[in-house]
């Protein structure tokens, strides 16, 4: 069995949100039960120079939703980063999740080969679509995943690496 492009990448960044969204949903619940503000946690940063965990979820939702328009040869919806509270960055990520899984599959299937050409900062950047996804979509998405649960462990929710991994099927 082959794995086409598609394959590899939607449906791991509805994955990847889905799982950050259930992540979310335990830091509400923790922030509830431990008498904390839902701030702290929107708010929460490893480093002084790092985004809090609404930028980390507003940049995961961007590099998905981009990622997927880029590879469908479509345009991608607008969000803007005003979210301040967990139930607006939920809405969010809800939002991304329902973009990606309107992409038709027959729109990024059989384009490995297609150029992907964007700026990022003051950079040009260049790929084939199969190299953007390898080289550059999953491994953006999942850095911004992966801090948004390390803010979240810092802050004292307790998550566990299934919550980061999600339900295993083999």
């Amino acid at each position: 069995m082959t794995l086409s492009l598609y394959d590899v990448s939607v449906p791991a960044l509805v994955r990847g949100l889905e799982n950050l969204s259930r992540q979310i949903d335990k830091g509400a619940a923790h922030a509830r039960e431990a008498g904390i503000d839902p701030a702290e946690l929107v708010q929460a940063r490893l480093a002084p120079d790092m985004l809090s965990l609404a930028g980390q979820v507003q940049r995961a939702s961007d590099t998905a939703k981009f990622g997927a328009a880029r590879l469908s040869q479509s345009e991608s919806p607008s969000f803007p980063d005003n979210e301040a509270t967990l139930d607006e960055l939920q809405t969010r990520i809800a939002k991304t999740i329902d973009y990606l899984r309107s992409v038709p599959s027959d729109r990024i299937e059989g384009g490995d080969d297609r150029e992907i050409r964007f700026r990022s900062g003051s950079r040009e950047l260049q790929f084939t679509a199969r190299d953007y996804v390898r080289g550059f979509l999953l491994p953006n998405f999942y850095f911004h995943l992966t801090t948004a649960y390390g803010l979240l462990r810092h802050k004292g929710v307790p998550l566990g690496k299934l919550d980061y991994l999600g339900t295993i099927q083999g």
